[in-house]
């Protein structure tokens, strides 16, 4: 398959929905991501800075291309509230050609929607 590793699925989890909200619409807004999916109710166990915690979280299934990834790195490290947020890609290597096509045309490199849509 042609499209074998063009396009990433990208892990991120935030401690609330607020910020879920704020990531998913301004990654899409910034044709950074054409889906991003919220999986409420996540629960997750880790350790930080020498303790054990458990924490409710929210897991966003970010869809782009793999070319990507930097700039939607950089864009969810600048908003997150974590000190070392996580932000994990993976390849797409294979799917429906149809979907994969769509994620391709929305993730072009442009302006933000508003700034289409109301020129100055």
């Amino acid at each position: 398959m042609e499209e074998r590793g063009k396009y990433s699925v990208v892990l991120v989890t935030v401690p609330e929905e607020k910020l879920a909200e704020e990531l998913a619409r301004g990654l899409v807004e910034r044709r950074l991501a054409a889906c991003v999916s919220l999986v409420p109710n996540l629960t997750s166990h880790y350790a930080w800075e020498g303790k054990l915690e458990r924490a409710s979280e929210i897991l966003l299934l970010v869809k782009t291309r793999a070319a990507l990834v930097p700039d939607l790195i950089g864009f969810i490290k600048e908003k997150h509230t974590a000190k070392v947020p996580e932000i994990i890609s993976l390849p797409i290597l294979d799917g429906n050609r149809d979907y994969l096509a769509w994620l391709g045309a929305s993730t072009v490199l442009r302006k933000p929607l508003e700034e289409e849509r109301f020129p100055l």
